[in-house]
């Protein structure tokens, strides 16, 4: 499956962007998706995930109650709702795809979209 992620942009702190990812084709419904991010200079981290469902989501610490996860099968798309951002919220966002399970380790995680910048001005 071939990932596209889009939305990002500059946000003043305190603001909100919302993420997308379309999948290339229907297999998207049977996976596990999710969103890592790598800050400049920093390692890639997982940020959310969610089921091939949707019933059921995880968060980094660093984001709960500030990002919303969801997926849309019909549309084979999900998308990361970003609220109350921080600077410290700057770096390239990734979707993925892949693992049975919600995993934090980037390493297991199949397919990847090419990222999309935010940048959190303060």
């Amino acid at each position: 499956v071939q990932l596209q992620a889009s939305g990002g942009g500059l946000v003043q702190a305190g603001g909100s962007l919302r993420l997308s990812c379309a999948a290339s084709d229907s297999t998207f419904r049977s996976y596990v998706m999710g969103w890592f991010r790598q800050p400049p200079g920093k390692e890639r981290e997982f940020v959310a995930g969610i089921s091939w469902s949707g019933g059921s989501t995880r968060y980094a610490d660093s984001v709960k109650g500030r990002f919303t996860i969801s997926r849309d099968n019909a549309k084979n798309t999900v998308d990361l709702q970003m609220n109350s951002l921080k600077p410290e919220d700057t770096a390239i966002y990734y979707c993925a795809s892949g693992p049975v399970i919600i995993v934090t380790r980037p390493d297991v995680w199949n397919y990847w979209g090419q990222g999309t910048l935010v940048t959190v001005s303060s």
